[in-house]
């Protein structure tokens, strides 16, 4: 990935008084977002911080277990994964973004893991190396918004037309294609109409448009140029 500068380093802090949560950060990772799109959702007071993870800080070493992030610092120590910390935020903080029914909340549960293995998906397609296997990890993919669909009803949302916290994994999964879609006439979802309403309402949503920077394309381009994979060809073909 490219060099975070030290403009991208600096905090960005609502509330500078003692005890603001603070959420440690690098500005493509999609599991970053769904934390600041939770923030943002429920007005939580933090401060972010980025860091470059191709040059870990010897302090971020020091308190993150899995060397990855989202970490969130709090009074009464570190956190670490995702979804735990989307969990404790919802938790902690004002009315829960979560269902109350707890057959629903274990399954928002699952299908935010499903969620994580779109992203796995993603990550396999912009690392194939081939057009075959690039074409394989696209079908793969499309199989899964297969599934969703068959998932999803008329909400606006997953399944609510108020926003929840399953809402905030797969605002920063549709994202990826925002930028796919520039340099390629790939459709991933031409047989998945519903799938493509909920990418379209959630693209509206401020909390998931604010969860990166306005220069996340330019940056996650970059990043994948870089791959020298099947997608960085794609990348120049389109530029050429």
């Amino acid at each position: 990935m490219s060099k975070t500068t030290q403009a991208d380093i600096e905090s960005q802090s609502i509330d500078d008084t003692q005890g603001v949560l603070e959420l440690v950060s690098f500005d493509l990772c999609p599991y970053v977002q769904r934390a600041i799109i939770i923030l943002d959702e429920k007005n939580i007071p933090h401060k972010r911080t980025y860091i470059d993870l191709s040059n870990k800080p010897d302090w971020f070493k020091e308190i993150s277990p899995l060397g990855k992030v989202p970490l969130l610092k709090t009074e009464q120590g570190v956190l670490f994964e995702s979804a735990v910390i989307a969990e404790y935020l919802d938790e902690t903080t004002g009315a829960a973004l979560h269902p109350k029914n707890h057959f629903e909340k274990a399954h928002h549960r699952a299908w935010i893991e499903f969620g994580s293995s779109i992203l796995a998906g993603i990550a396999g397609l912009y690392s194939a190396q081939e057009h075959k296997t690039y074409t394989e990890k696209r079908a793969l993919l499309i199989t899964k918004f297969e599934q969703l669909e068959n998932k999803l009803g008329t909400s606006r949302y997953f399944s609510s037309d108020q926003f929840q916290l399953i809402d905030s994994v797969y605002g920063p999964i549709f994202r990826y294609f925002d930028v796919f879609e520039s340099f390629s006439d790939d459709n991933f979802f031409e047989s998945t109409p519903k799938v493509q309403k909920y990418r379209k309402n959630l693209a509206e949503r401020p909390s998931i448009v604010n969860a990166v920077s306005q220069n996340y394309p330019e940056r996650l381009t970059q990043f994948l140029l870089h791959k020298n994979a099947y997608i960085s060809q794609l990348i120049q073909k389109k530029a050429a």
